[in-house]
């Protein structure tokens, strides 16, 4: 007998697997009914609807509780209510506070979360089977007997707030929140939070909320799992028959703008490499016929990394890491939105092809094969989104809630596989409106407005929202607005909070001297920066000289500059993610030019007042460069120390590396209260 080889042997099993699997995949199978149990429903004496879906193959269960009481029910002014009621319900009900909640649920092993969506609040509760009773009792706590804690809010009005001024430094942050409010104006999907509103919110806007809001009657409580309908009656009546309230009337909301016509506007970030770019159009109500065709239409355009916006402005083109597609489907009015972030010089090109590729889909039919691929992605993924109790009690509150039809979930597959590429074709086209689109770009105006112009009518506003003109994005940047007889000798103490711990500090003085004043500045953060800042100023705040020293992320850092006019002389040591860099400087300085580290000792000095705003030409020292920057004082705000609450003017520094908000008090002479980094969970806060 011949014996093998060693090479025989290594190829042996790729030759046994060869002869053992086809070349090519088998051909699809034909498409299986979806088996989901039958709804059973009934209505508890208060109003309260359930709907059970039975299923015994778990020994598991899931609540969802949802009330008509979502963001669209905030008043104006308040925006972010229903976000604070929904936070606080499980920090507090009954006689257990926020600990005792977490351990009750978390000791059987199960969850408890509550949040606000556009339409409705929802409280959701998933346990075994065996701890139903407990999850019922829970769930009837949080939302009748919700405490309110003043304490609990606070913390989550801090905690809010630190996460909103992080969004609004995010671009892709104020891309979206402008493209809604352009979308829907007036209506209440187009209102945002502000940290203003966050702020006015009290206690008794929260508690008269849910007195008002959190009823029985127009409320859906589905039940799915290891549980007979009778069980389930007799639970929720033990736990939840005496909640009592009428539904409210429907409240009359404005409608959303009409559009006929493209309008792009452009939000300036001066500096920005990079434009975000948000694209479209209201489309229509939940169960409309359109649905299915439109989905499937949007899966071919934008809804994944296969879809033609991606491979064309990512892979073809290389203009952007993404883009993608969405349709909406809150109760009302729903939305379909394209977008795509893009090198800035890029920007142009790319609005013009995402807009031919929103024209063609509702003008070309699909290809078969395009269709085929799209239609096999949703409806080979639909059965994964129903596996779970929890899945499978979220999709039936959806199909209540939007009132879509009873057997929406069985039928959804094959409805999808029914369309025909000139059905996707005329539903795309009725849903997809390039002519009469809203057009979102945020990035730097000054370089993209001569490119977009030509592409659609453009409305131009500043980070803040107020409206700016061709010629303030070529402003002439001059010095601050200052009072020197404010810049008052001071001593200022921070602490430094990250993610809501103290890991550090920075200290201030600033004194006078014989001919201007001196300002020092050291700050610690613990393994991230050890630094001492002097900055030399003359009697009109212009900077005479920065002497700087210590370490960031363990690499020396230092500045030693000497200005004399408008000539700046001397070297700088800067940290660099490839290590520490030395470099000369010997730069001349047009007139009027601040250097980055006086900025803050020159605060206090401003006439601060609600929309005053600067255009500064900067020097930043640690880079050898000049910066053009904005400081607006975009606001009366109120920051809470020990001592209890202090007004402030927000005033925020855009045009550097990141944006900062400095609050200064409102009263004189303004005192530094609070510094927040934007898009990092860093503050500076007094702490008195």
């Amino acid at each position: 007998m011949k014996r093998l080889g060693l090479t025989a042997l290594v190829l042996l099993p790729l030759r046994l697997a060869a002869q053992q699997f086809p070349a090519s995949p088998p051909p699809a199978a034909l498409l299986g009914p979806v088996r989901f149990p039958r709804f059973q429903e009934a209505v508890l004496p208060n109003g309260l609807r359930l709907v059970l879906v039975e299923s015994h193959r778990q020994p598991v269960v899931s609540l969802r509780l949802a009330i008509p009481a979502g963001r669209t029910y905030d008043r104006p002014g308040k925006e972010g209510l229903a976000d604070f009621v929904a936070g606080l319900l499980t920090k507090g009900a009954g006689d257990r506070d926020a600990d005792a909640i977490a351990a009750t649920i978390e000791r059987v092993g199960g969850s408890l979360s509550a949040g606000a969506g556009q339409d409705f609040l929802t409280i959701q509760a998933d346990v075994l089977a065996a701890d139903a009773p407990l999850a019922f009792g829970l769930l009837a706590d949080v939302v009748m007997r919700p405490t309110f804690s003043l304490a609990e809010l606070e913390l989550l009005r801090q905690q809010t707030l630190s996460g909103l001024q992080a969004e609004l430094a995010q671009p892709s942050a104020l891309a979206s929140r402008i493209f809604a409010l352009t979308l829907y104006g007036d209506h209440p999907y187009g209102r945002q939070r502000t940290p203003g509103t966050i702020q006015s919110i009290s206690r008794g806007d929260v508690t008269a909320f849910a007195q008002a809001r959190l009823r029985p009657d127009g409320a859906l409580l589905v039940i799915a799992g290891d549980l007979s309908l009778t069980g389930a009656r007799a639970l929720a009546a033990k736990a939840l028959g005496d909640w009592h309230g009428a539904a409210l009337a429907a409240p009359v909301f404005p409608a959303p703008p009409v559009r006929s016509s493209t309008e792009i506007v452009l939000l300036h970030l001066p500096g920005s490499v990079q434009s975000n770019i948000r694209v479209g159009n209201l489309t229509f109500g939940p169960a409309d016929s359109n649905l299915y065709a439109a989905l499937l239409a949007n899966r071919v355009l934008g809804d994944g990394t296969d879809s033609r916006l991606f491979r064309i402005l990512r892979e073809r083109k290389g203009w952007s890491y993404g883009a993608y597609s969405f349709l909406s489907r809150p109760r009302g009015v729903g939305a379909f939105q394209a977008n795509v972030d893009v090198r800035t010089e890029a920007t142009d090109s790319a609005l013009i092809e995402l807009l031919a590729q929103l024209r063609r889909i509702g003008t070309d039919l699909v290809p078969a094969a395009e269709i085929d691929a799209a239609r096999s992605a949703i409806v080979g993924s639909f059965p994964l989104t129903i596996q779970t109790a929890t899945q499978v009690a979220s999709a039936v509150a959806e199909v209540k809630l939007l009132g879509l039809p009873t057997n929406y979930l069985e039928t959804y597959r094959a409805r999808v596989a029914a369309v025909t590429p000139a059905r996707l074709r005329a539903a795309a086209r009725a849903t997809i409106r390039p002519t009469a689109a809203v057009i979102v770009v945020v990035g730097d105006a000054a370089v993209l407005y001569d490119r977009l112009k030509g592409i659609a009518p453009i409305r131009l506003i500043g980070p803040d929202g107020r409206t700016l003109t061709v010629a303030d994005l070529q402003p002439r940047a001059g010095g601050l607005d200052l009072d020197l007889d404010r810049l008052v000798p001071r001593q200022d103490s921070l602490t430094v909070m990250v993610q809501g711990k103290p890991l550090g500090f920075q200290r201030a003085t600033l004194e006078r001297t014989a001919d201007g004043f001196r300002y020092v500045e050291q700050t610690e953060i613990t393994g991230f920066v050890k630094q001492t800042t002097e900055v030399g100023l003359d009697s009109s705040g212009a900077p005479r000289s920065v002497s700087q020293s210590g370490t960031l992320q363990g690499q020396e850092t230092r500045i030693d500059i000497t200005y004399a006019g408008t000539h700046v002389t001397g070297s700088a040591r800067a940290a660099s993610p490839q290590g520490a860099k030395s470099f000369a400087i010997d730069t001349t300085l047009e007139a009027g030019t601040l250097d980055d580290n006086s900025i803050q000792a020159l605060l206090p000095a401003l006439r601060l007042s609600p929309g005053a705003h600067w255009t500064l030409r900067v020097f930043a020292s640690g880079e050898n460069r000049v910066r053009e920057m904005s400081l607006t004082v975009a606001g009366v705000d109120s920051v809470t120390t020990a001592a209890g609450p202090v007004e402030t003017y927000r005033t925020d520094l855009a045009g550097g590396n990141q944006s900062v908000s400095f609050y200064l008090t409102t009263a004189l002479p303004h005192r530094l209260m609070k510094v927040h980094i934007g898009g990092a969970p860093i503050e500076f806060i007094a702490p008195n």
